[in-house]
């Protein structure tokens, strides 16, 4: 079936960066490493082991762009899979990018596909 993977270090990231943002927007405090766990059960982490060997070649095509983001790249390029982001700084990188709304038509359309061949979604 289909599914879904970030870099791992995206959940480092998530994990430093998301009470520092909650704070300063005067959200409730929230449990992150139990809803970033949870994540992972949907969007599975890729060791960087997975990506290393793509490191330059993802610089060499974010060149001039967010430079940082060379993770998200490399994971793709390593598993020739498609990137789903609303960042434009992966455009014309010779990877596929979903937005959200693609991503949207396109699971829809699979639960309509799986209900009429009379299966029941994952849950």
């Amino acid at each position: 079936m289909y599914a879904f993977y970030a870099p791992d270090i995206a959940y480092t990231d998530a994990g430093k960066y998301l009470p520092l943002l909650l704070a300063k927007r005067g959200k409730p405090d929230a449990d992150v490493s139990s809803a970033l766990r949870y994540l992972q059960q949907m969007v599975h982490p890729v060791d960087r082991e997975t990506y290393a060997a793509f490191e330059e070649d993802a610089r060499v095509r974010l060149h001039g762009r967010d430079d940082e983001d060379w993770p998200v790249l490399a994971k793709s390029l390593a598993m020739i899979s498609p990137i789903w982001t609303e960042d434009t700084d992966f455009f014309g990188t010779g990877i596929a990018v979903w937005t959200t709304n693609r991503v949207d038509i396109f699971l829809k359309e699979l639960a309509r596909s799986i209900e009429r061949e009379g299966r029941k979604p994952l849950q």
